[in-house]
C-alpha cells in the first residue's frame, strides 16, 4: 500500500506540474484536462508493464535464491 500510494504521488506531482500553468482559476482548462488525462494514461501504462515484467521475473529469482541457498548450506548431513 505504502508503494502503491508512494507511485500515485510521484505521477500526481509529475502530471500536474508538466501540465498545469496557471493557477489563476479554480478549475481546469479543457487543454490542462485532457494533457493531465493522457499523461496519468501514460505513467498507468507504463507502470503495468513494469509490473508485468516483475511479476514474469519473481518466480526465477526465488528459484535461484533457493538454489544458492541449498547449494551454500552443502549436502545433508555434513557441518557447513
Amino acid at each position: 500500500l505504502r508503494d502503491f500510494l508512494l507511485v500515485y504521488n510521484r505521477m500526481t506531482e509529475l502530471c500536474f506540474r508538466h501540465c498545469v500553468c496557471n493557477l489563476n482559476y479554480r478549475l481546469l482548462t479543457g487543454r490542462e484536462e485532457s494533457c493531465l488525462d493522457s499523461c496519468a494514461a501514460r505513467l498507468v501504462r507504463a507502470n503495468h508493464r513494469l509490473m508485468g515484467a516483475y511479476v514474469g521475473l519473481v518466480p526465477a529469482m526465488l528459484q535461484r535464491r533457493a538454489a544458492e541457498y541449498g547449494a551454500a548450506a552443502g549436502p545433508p548431513g555434513l557441518p557447513a
